[in-house]
């Protein structure tokens, strides 16, 4: 099983990964923008879920991807579901990491804002995300890791770059861990509706055993 992978564009990413339990992969996509109809590809994504989550989401039972993924009631319920969560990001179209950190705090600033939770602890655990990003180099082949554990609503963000020792950082600040799953996972709100798709489809799939 642990040899088994999925390929997103021309990133291979395995079907089962081990952190503290065994996760499959549930879902994937790409980011991805269309100028002057050419497509240029950002990154890839895979998305790991354990597959307990099942268990949180008998409500759906029955609803087919289509309906899964027009639905962000179901999102909501798997982004606050008390399992373990793991994102993998492939770097498609090199970027410097400080307009990746950008990119994100704007996201989940806007986000905490609209929802009237961006306080001073906020902005500071934003703060230390660029901060985290600002001297990277997000060469084609790095790998962003966003890990939510089940019990905490915490995140550890890990880059690893070829030639490079792998860079950490724990965030403790649980509205904004909360956007961030958000961003990636968040139904029509997420950031990539490939992603969202592939989610849809696989959960509605797992569901209807």
């Amino acid at each position: 099983m642990g040899t088994e992978v999925a390929m997103v564009d021309e990133f291979p990413f395995p079907t089962q990964i081990t952190t503290v339990k065994p996760l499959s992969l549930l879902g994937h996509g790409m980011t991805d923008i269309e100028i002057h109809f050419l497509q240029i590809k950002f990154t890839a994504i895979g998305v790991y879920l354990d597959p307990e989550i099942v268990g949180h989401l008998h409500k759906w039972k029955g609803k087919s991807g289509k309906e899964l993924g027009e639905d962000d009631d179901f999102f909501d319920a798997l982004i606050s579901a008390p399992v373990e969560k793991f994102l993998r990001i492939v770097v498609i179209k090199e970027i410097k990491g400080s307009q990746y950190g950008v990119q994100l705090e704007s996201a989940v600033r806007d986000r905490l804002a609209a929802d009237d939770k961006y306080e001073e602890e906020e902005e500071l655990a934003l703060e230390k995300i660029v901060e985290f990003f600002q001297s990277k180099y997000f060469k084609k082949g790095s790998v962003i890791t966003f890990h939510f554990p089940a019990a905490t609503n915490t995140a550890e963000i890990v880059f690893s770059t070829e030639g490079k020792d792998d860079s950490k950082i724990k965030l403790e600040n649980g509205n904004v861990v909360e956007m961030l799953k958000k961003w990636y996972l968040g139904g029509s709100r997420g950031v990539s509706p490939t992603t969202i798709t592939s989610l849809a489809e696989n959960l509605s799939a797992e569901l209807s055993k």
